[in-house]
Formats: structure tokens, sequence, C-alpha cells
């Protein structure tokens, strides 16, 4: 849904298929489905690949791809929606795994094309659009009180990268449209990410504590939760 949300803000930013970008939003990942275990949003105590090596976890991450375009036959998905779960993570690198391979050893130009996706490119505006979307998405969930200044310089980040690595080249788009891209995701990652002020304690009146709204449903939804074990969040180990 987050991803929908910026792929369809961008599209429109650039005249490109807003319908399109966000279907194919909904539907880029749903090869995470037969092993969803393996990806970080779906890991709450265990992190499964600690116990693998870099080049096999890279493996099982990479073909959330043919799972996705297998799934999309299954259920007779259009041909266009098909075309970016292929295509929505172009040829790019797992650098999480790349970079636990290369702490142990000496990293060459054909040992990382081993830890890349099999392509092909984004080959539409959209295909690349909703590309952007997802990994600007995904690093957002890493940022730490977030501001203006700090959303948008990772967007910069992010959409810098994917250039430099070749991977909107065969997409048809124009340094412009990058641009307008870019600002797009910057606005509605501000609007959804925004900063709450924090406000202080009210001060105790006759020795006894104001029971503010807040603390009325911090005290509710713990006697609702007091039997419930606390949800502990896995290691991030793959973005794929």
């Amino acid at each position: 849904m987050a991803v929908g949300h910026l792929a369809e803000n961008a599209a429109a930013a650039i005249g490109a298929d807003t319908l399109l970008a966000r279907v194919a939003s909904y539907y880029h990942d749903i090869g995470k489905l037969r092993r969803p275990h393996f990806f970080v949003e779906n890991q709450h105590v265990e992190n499964v690949h600690d116990n693998m090596n870099p080049t096999l976890s890279t493996l099982v991450i990479t073909s959330h791809i043919k799972d996705g375009i297998e799934i999309a036959k299954e259920y007779r998905l259009p041909k266009v929606v098909m075309d970016v779960i292929a295509q929505h993570h172009g040829t790019s690198l797992v650098q999480y795994f790349y970079n636990q391979f290369t702490d142990e050893f000496d990293p060459s130009t054909a040992l990382e094309q081993q830890f890349r996706y099999p392509g092909p490119k984004p080959q539409t505006k959209e295909a690349a659009i909703v590309m952007l979307a997802d990994s600007a998405e995904a690093a957002s969930r890493c940022l730490d009180k977030p501001t203006p200044a700090k959303i948008e310089m990772l967007v910069n980040r992010v959409v810098a990268d994917r250039l430099r690595d070749g991977q909107l080249d065969e997409s048809e788009l124009t340094f412009k449209e990058v641009s307008k891209i870019t600002a797009s995701f910057a606005r509605a990652l501000l609007g959804t990410m925004h900063a709450r002020i924090e406000y202080p304690e009210p001060a105790p009146a006759n020795g006894k504590k104001v029971t503010t709204n807040a603390d009325s449903d911090s005290e509710l939804a713990r006697d609702e939760g007091e039997n419930a074990a606390p949800e502990e969040r896995g290691s991030t180990a793959a973005l794929g």
C-alpha cells in the first residue's frame, strides 16, 4: 500500500499511467508468498539468514521474482503487471549479502554478478517508478526522527544509486522526469512520516496524577495485552 501511494503520486507528476503504477505496486512482491519467513518484514524473532551463507541467501531472495511471475500467471494477472513484477529490481545488487561476502573475500566484477537480480531492467516508466518507490519506501523505514531534510537526502540517494547503477537506462525516463519523481517521493514521505510533537506530562494536582487520554489508552492497551508475549523484531537481513 505504501509503495502504491508513492508510485501513483510519482506517475501523476510525470503524466504516466497512475492506475498501472498503483496496481503493479500491489502485486510486485507476490513472489514472497512462497517463502515469506526469508524476508525481513515477516521476521519477528529469528532471522533465518543468520544460519545461511550469503550466496544461498541471495539465491533465495532473488527467487521471489521468478516465483512472482509464476503466481501471476497462475492467477492470470495482466501482462503489464507481470512485466513490472519481473523488472522491479532490474539487475540491481543485493547489497547486504554482497557486503557480507566481501567482508571475507576480495570483491570482483565476476563475483558481483552472483549477487545481482536476473533482470531485465525496467522497460517502461511505470516499471521504473515502482522500482524507485519500492527502494525509497524500504529505505525510509530506517529513518530515525525524520525531518524534511533527512527525507529529501534519503530519496535523492536512493534515486542516484539506481541511476549510477544503470537501472533506469532502458526505461525512457528523462532527467527532468526523474527529478519530478524524486520531488514527489519526498513530498509523499514527508506527509506520512512527519515528526510528532512530544507533549510534556501534565503536572499532578493535589498529589494525584492527572490522567490524560493518552494515559487511558496506554492503560487499556496494557490491560488487553497483559498476557501477550512481547514482539521482537529480527535484525535487518534482506530488503529484497
